[in-house]
Parts: structure tokens; C-alpha cells; sequence
């Protein structure tokens, strides 16, 4: 059988272009701990490098996520501390970003999604609702007690839950990007700078007027 030569081009340039999709570049050293100095006098992706010489290991632990956050400070009852390159110099370039997440007794890490990188999310307190939907719209959920794991795909929308109605719930992430970025649904849609026209809302949610301005409002939008 003979196959078309344009198909075998295209073949080949979706297996390139694929296979170039990385979270995040590989490192050409064995660290680039972070240049902090602000303001920078050049910009990059990532941030630049101290002399190596000047490492020390004070640059590679950071005690951010030993300190609880305050998850009533949102309507949706959760606080998120992530490290970066401010406060754990040497996590720069290793592709990875650490999280410690409170979830109030009731609250939630509501539906969102982030678009550089997948996540594991380790239960450490607390009983959870986990999921996920793909792109075929099926959900996968789980519950999870203390100990147990979960992973989300890169850039599929998911959700944590916290069951007890008394208590708050403790959740360690750790994501594939140094940057993994972070989109609520809810905010992304209703509360964007400019508004999306309220025609479309209505439409794809199938909702009234009335829907859309006290959603927003309920949003803070």
C-alpha cells in the first residue's frame, strides 16, 4: 500500500511539534537558583540565575507551607500558599511548584483548571471529594481520606471537596510546572476584565439577565 507523501509530512510535523509540548524546558545545569533582585534589568522565561558559586542551602527549603492560611478569606472556603522563586530560590527551573491548600469545614477548591501543568494532591486531613472532567465530558471522582493521593491531568478541570462539616481539611499539592497557572471557572466566566457580553452568558448557560447580574454580584464581579 502507498502512502501519500503530504500525509507522511504532516505525520511527521505533529510528531515534532508534539514532542516539543513539555510542561517545562529541562534544566542545563544542575540548579539556576533565583535572582530575586527586583526590578530585574532583563525578563525571561523563568527567572535568571545567581552565580553558582553563591548557592548555599538555604535556597532550597522554604518554610511557606508550615504556616496555616485563612480559607474563609473567599466565598468558597479555601487558601492556597504555593511556592515559588521568591520564597524557595532553588525550586527554579526544576519544573515543579509546591502547594499547601486549608479547605474550611464545607469548603471547596471549586472547579478550575490549570493550563501548564498536571497535579497530585495528597490528602493530609480531612475527608475529600475529589474529580475531574475530560474532554468527553466524563467525570471521575474519588473520595479521599488521610494518606491517599490523587492526580489530576494538565489543563482538565477539577475539584476537592471537603466533607466534614466541622472541621477544616489539609490538602499538599505538588504540580509539573514551575508556573502552573490557575483558572477558576466560575471567576474566568463571570468576573472577567472586560465582562463577557452578557448575551453570550445568557446563551451558553442558558440563564436570564437576572442569572447573570446576581451570579456576578454573588461573584463579586
Amino acid at each position: 500500500m502507498r502512502i501519500n507523501s503530504s500525509f507522511v509530512q504532516l505525520f511527521l510535523t505533529l510528531a515534532l511539534l508534539l514532542g516539543q509540548g513539555k510542561p517545562d524546558p529541562d534544566p542545563l545545569q544542575d540548579y539556576c537558583v533565583a535572582d530575586t533582585k527586583i526590578p530585574q534589568s532583563f525578563y525571561l522565561n523563568g527567572a535568571p540565575c545567581i552565580n553558582p558559586e553563591l548557592a548555599a542551602s538555604s535556597h532550597f527549603t522554604t518554610s511557606a507551607l508550615s504556616k496555616p492560611g485563612n480559607p474563609k478569606a473567599n466565598p468558597f472556603g479555601f487558601n492556597a500558599t504555593l511556592t515559588n522563586t521568591l520564597n524557595l530560590p532553588g525550586v527554579n527551573t526544576l519544573g515543579l511548584t509546591l502547594a499547601r491548600v486549608d479547605i474550611a469545614a464545607n469548603g471547596m477548591v471549586p472547579p478550575h483548571l490549570h493550563p501548564r501543568a498536571s497535579e497530585v494532591a495528597i490528602c493530609l486531613k480531612g475527608l475529600l471529594l475529589v474529580g475531574f472532567v475530560d474532554s468527553s465530558n466524563r467525570v471521575f471522582t474519588q473520595q479521599l481520606k488521610p494518606g491517599e493521593s490523587y492526580v489530576f491531568p494538565k489543563g482538565l478541570i477539577h475539584f476537592v471537596y471537603n466533607y466534614d462539616s466541622v472541621n477544616r481539611a489539609l490538602v499538599l499539592a505538588g504540580f509539573s510546572s514551575q508556573n502552573p497557572g490557575v483558572q477558576i471557572v466560575s471567576l474566568a466566566t463571570f468576573t472577567s476584565k472586560p465582562s463577557i457580553p452578557v448575551e453570550i452568558l445568557k446563551k451558553a448557560f442558558q440563564i436570564s439577565d437576572l442569572d447573570v447580574d446576581r451570579i456576578r454580584r454573588n461573584l463579586g464581579g
